[in-house]
Formats: C-alpha cells, sequence, structure tokens
C-alpha cells in the first residue's frame, strides 16, 4: 500500500555514496534483505526511466529505522534525490522482494558483494549478529578502494559482537602501500581461502549485472551447488 513518508535526514557513508534516513510508516513491519519503492513527488526534472526506483533497506528490522543508501550517478532521478530537503515527502511502497538469509542455520551463508550491492546484505547480517544465530557467515564485499566502500565500520563492529561472521574486505584498484587486505578480483583461489568445502555453502551475490554474473559462472566452476545460488541485481540507474 502506498503512502507518504518524510526524509528526516542524509548523510555521506562512502564515496558518492548517501545514505537516506526516512519517517518509518504506523506499524510498518518488513524482514532483513526486502526493499521499498520510492516516489518522487513532483520532481524539477526527470527522465525516461521516471521517478520511482527500488531501494533496499540498509537496517535490520531491529535497529528501528527506515534507511536506504544509494551510489549518486549522474541521472534525473539521482539528482534529485541529492538535493532533496530533509523534511520532503515521497510516496512509499513496501515492503517487497524475498532475498533474506536461509533458515537453515547449519549450512554456511557466504555472500560475494559489490559495491552499492551491500545495502541488503547489512540489513541480513545486522539481524543475524544481534539475534545471534549460529549461522556460519562469509562476507567478501568487492570495492575499487577503500574509499568507496560504505559501512566498513558496521562490518568490523558486527565481526567483533558476532563469533560466527568472518568480514573480508576486498580493493580492486588499491596499491599495496595503502592496503594491507585482499586486492584484485574475487576468484576460485580467494574463495577457497576462506571457504573450505566450496559446494557447501549458500551463496547470495548482490552487486552490479556483469559481476553477479562472473561470480555465479565463478562458483559452479568451482563446485559450488546451482540450487544454492541466490542473486540479486543492481542496476546503476
Amino acid at each position: 500500500m502506498s503512502e507518504t513518508i518524510k526524509l528526516l535526514r542524509k548523510e555521506k557513508v562512502a564515496k558518492d555514496t548517501m545514505a537516506f534516513h526516512w519517517e518509518m510508516p504506523d506499524g510498518f513491519e518488513f524482514k532483513a534483505g526486502q526493499f521499498g519503492d520510492f516516489t518522487l513527488i513532483n520532481p524539477d526534472e526527470t527522465d525516461e526511466e521516471g521517478n520511482t526506483r527500488a531501494f533496499s533497506f540498509v537496517y535490520a528490522p531491529s535497529e528501528n529505522e527506515l534507511v536506504t543508501a544509494t551510489r549518486l550517478r549522474d541521472s534525473a532521478f539521482k539528482r534529485e534525490l541529492e538535493k532533496l530537503p530533509e523534511g520532503s515527502e515521497v510516496e512509499f511502497d513496501g515492503p517487497n522482494g524475498n532475498f533474506k538469509l536461509q533458515k537453515n542455520e547449519s549450512t554456511p551463508a557466504v555472500f560475494i558483494i559489490g559495491g552499492i550491492g551491500i545495502t541488503p546484505i547489512r540489513s541480513m547480517i545486522a539481524k543475524a549478529t544481534k539475534q545471534q544465530t549460529s549461522h556460519d557467515i562469509t562476507l567478501l564485499f568487492s570495492n575499487s578502494t577503500p574509499e568507496d566502500a560504505p559501512f566498513q565500520s558496521d562490518f568490523k563492529q558486527f565481526e567483533e559482537e558476532n563469533p560466527n561472521f568472518t568480514f573480508v574486505p576486498v580493493m580492486t584498484r588499491t596499491d599495496s602501500d595503502e592496503w594491507s587486505g585482499e586486492s584484485g578480483h574475487i576468484d576460485e583461489d580467494m574463495l577457497k581461502r576462506y571457504v573450505s568445502d566450496v559446494s557447501e555453502p549458500i551463496y547470495y551475490l548482490s552487486g552490479p549485472a556483469g559481476m553477479v554474473q562472473a561470480m555465479y559462472d565463478m562458483l559452479v566452476k568451482a563446485g559450488a551447488d546451482e540450487d544454492n545460488i541466490r542473486a540479486e541485481e543492481f542496476s546503476g540507474y
């Protein structure tokens, strides 16, 4: 059901990446990993994509905040969203989607994520950490440079709070003087450093379409069970 909600505040969370904190509709309930449709009301400019976009909820339900985050690309919608004053209203419709952490806590979960595809994943890992589930969770999170990577400090905190969670930040375009962690593109060798039996986990892929497809192909080749690969593509809009 569509309703009107206000923008409470916005903050920069990485290079060209902004988080938006929205008013929570009365009685609104959602599951970690879900998204909503946000429609700008009478924007100054629009394009052929229209005034509505789907954004995942970044926070877990228990965090009691409705938060979205996006890369600020050069599109009419993104320009309008970036300059939206706090207190402005948008039309909201949600929750939607069934991209969520599996119920079975004995099967490991491996997230292979690129860039802003991290938004629904932060919600899932926050929930597992808060509820102290026994899921064995590994996150390989790929970004160009540390400045491009949102929510790094959140994942480090979840790792401290959750003994079952391993956070592996991966940078594709950084030099070794600045970065001591994993670098380059995620491949089978890197995966096997963190996943002892590739055929066992349920895999979650999220990020740009090209990366999601490449990671899917890599996993199948490495011996993952195709039925255990769940994917969510994030287009650039």
